[in-house]
């Protein structure tokens, strides 16, 4: 039914929300993942859902859940329901239940939608006690602004890493705050990426076509360099 849906959704949102997607080769296959993304709106899902064409399962906040139809678009999209207000047990198991499966989650790890400041947000610890819980990868993605009809967007897919320093460890809130900051610093390093991704795609061209010419610069540069710190 994933795939049906998927399928049947994609054309369309290719042609009303055209996007491209960069980073494709950095996707994991039969590997315990968890895709951690910005978030903008609630468009986010098929957005992320779209650019990686592999079955996830989400995880999404109660209040989506609204209506029979929704509820079952949403449970076939693989989204599992979160209590934000409470300590959702059966969220949790159930979220641990995808990743020892060696399956896909994906989490927008700032809790919230981001609707005015377009900075990352700091992110909740849950993504950290997941991926440490559960010994996953995680692959953060990022996408560029919010998804509006026929306007282009881009999604950058970044590296795989892992919290393997934090296996066996007791997962208290300072640990996991610890955590945090090592995903935070991944998700802002590839939003800045996304950013200045047509700029950083021009300097490399230039470097390529003039390669002596960018050469001698450095050269220069650590010339320069060296002269100041005489």
């Amino acid at each position: 039914m994933y795939r049906f849906l998927w399928c049947l959704v994609w054309p369309f949102f290719k042609l009303f929300y055209p996007h491209k997607v960069i980073g494709k080769q950095n996707m994991l296959y039969n590997q315990s993942t968890i895709i951690v993304s910005n978030h903008y709106s609630n468009m986010d899902i098929l957005v992320v859902g779209l650019s990686i064409r592999r079955k996830m399962h989400f995880v999404g906040k109660k209040e989506l859940f609204k209506g029979k139809f929704v509820t079952w678009f949403m449970k076939k999209m693989g989204v599992i329901k979160l209590d934000r207000e409470n300590v959702d047990l059966e969220s949790i198991k159930n979220c641990l239940k995808v990743l020892k499966n060696n399956e896909l989650l994906t989490i927008f790890p700032e809790g919230t939608r981001n609707k005015v400041d377009e900075q990352l947000k700091n992110i909740k610890n849950g993504v950290c006690m997941l991926a440490i819980r559960g010994k996953a990868k995680i692959i953060p993605v990022n996408i560029l602004n919010s998804a509006k009809v026929f306007k282009r967007n881009r999604v950058v897919i970044g590296e795989p890493f892992e919290l393997s320093n934090f296996y066996g460890q007791k997962l208290t809130g300072e640990v996991l705050s610890e955590a945090g900051e090592i995903v935070f610093d991944k998700m802002k390093d590839l939003e800045v990426y996304n950013k200045n991704y047509i700029k950083l795609k021009n300097q490399a061209k230039q470097t390529k076509k003039n390669p002596q010419k960018h050469k001698c610069a450095d050269i220069e540069k650590e010339s320069l360099a060296e002269q100041d710190e005489q």
